[in-house]
């Protein structure tokens, strides 16, 4: 029987959770970067053609990272998802009937009529001073 981890509980689930957030990270901040560039260079009127079309490229370079951290993320996402929704079930264990102790426990007898080992091998008897 082959029993898989939970996902949470699986290095490559993280490493894909880790990846995903990391390419979303840096999407996101190269493309605010580069449109923040065009934005102030068109405004100020100091734009040339480096900022402006390379700048674009650039943006939907940056967006490809973006798109590629958000599958990831929705990937992992559906991943715990179907891992709680088809959950398996938990392995059987076999008892044997002689392992089952189906006589209740007497608990009437007193401490000191109970013959107990210690380490030593002295009894309880032993160890209670003869105070009778």
């Amino acid at each position: 029987m082959n029993i898989r981890p939970r996902p949470t509980r699986s290095i490559p689930f993280w490493i894909l959770v880790a990846g995903s957030a990391a390419s979303l990270g840096y999407g996101l901040w190269l493309t605010s970067d580069k449109i923040s560039v065009m934005t102030s260079t068109l405004l100020d009127g100091s734009a040339s053609g480096v900022e402006v079309y390379a700048g674009q490229a650039w943006a939907v370079f940056a967006a490809a990272f973006v798109g590629a951290g958000l599958i990831g993320l929705v990937a992992s996402l559906s991943l715990v998802v179907a891992a709680s929704l088809f959950a398996r079930p938990a392995p059987e264990t076999e008892v044997a009937d002689d392992e089952i102790a189906d006589e209740p426990v007497d608990e009437s007898v007193p401490v000191d009529e109970v013959e107990v080992l210690a380490d030593d091998g002295v009894t309880a008897e032993e160890n209670v001073p003869a105070a009778r």
